[in-house]
């Protein structure tokens, strides 16, 4: 099911999307409707699902994890048990920064994020490839990030 978004919709998540810290009053503006509408649309955006949560998007060289990579998984077998265990430990691991379920090839794609070179190949000889779920894995260094959509998603 399609959730359908108006024009105000649009604007309202548009501007989250830019700035989730902006005060109501200047979202209201921004998407040309009263506060208490604003306010009224974004609880609904959030109770429909539409708005999944807020976050910060911390830096990580700046909390000394500066080599990124993603790691390609293949599991050995696409059966309940290898992917429970498997995504009860590896995308919840701390020097996850995000996980994707992918069809092709590879069956997650993490983003990772750890101190050094050094590091990043421990944490991948030790928590990936020696998990019993995996049977590959591929790592590709970041060498720079663009953090994402500034735009309506619609």
């Amino acid at each position: 099911m399609s959730d359908e978004l108006d024009d105000v919709d649009q604007a309202l998540l548009a501007a989250l999307i830019a700035d989730a810290r902006l005060a109501n009053n200047r979202l209201a503006a921004r998407a040309g409707v009263a506060a208490s509408t604003a306010l009224l649309r974004v609880r609904a955006l959030i109770d429909r699902g539409v708005i999944r949560g807020f976050h910060a998007d911390v830096d990580p060289e700046r909390v000394g994890r500066p080599v990124q990579a993603i790691v390609a998984v293949r599991l050995r077998a696409h059966d309940r048990r290898h992917i429970d265990a498997f995504t009860s430990t590896v995308p919840r691991l701390p020097e996850v920064m995000q996980s994707f379920h992918v069809a092709g090839d590879d069956d997650y794609l993490l983003h990772v994020a750890l101190p050094s070179a050094s590091a990043l190949r421990e944490w991948i000889l030790d928590r990936v490839t020696t998990h019993p779920a995996v049977a590959h894995s591929r790592t590709t260094l970041i060498f720079g990030h663009d953090t994402g959509h500034t735009g309506p998603l619609t």
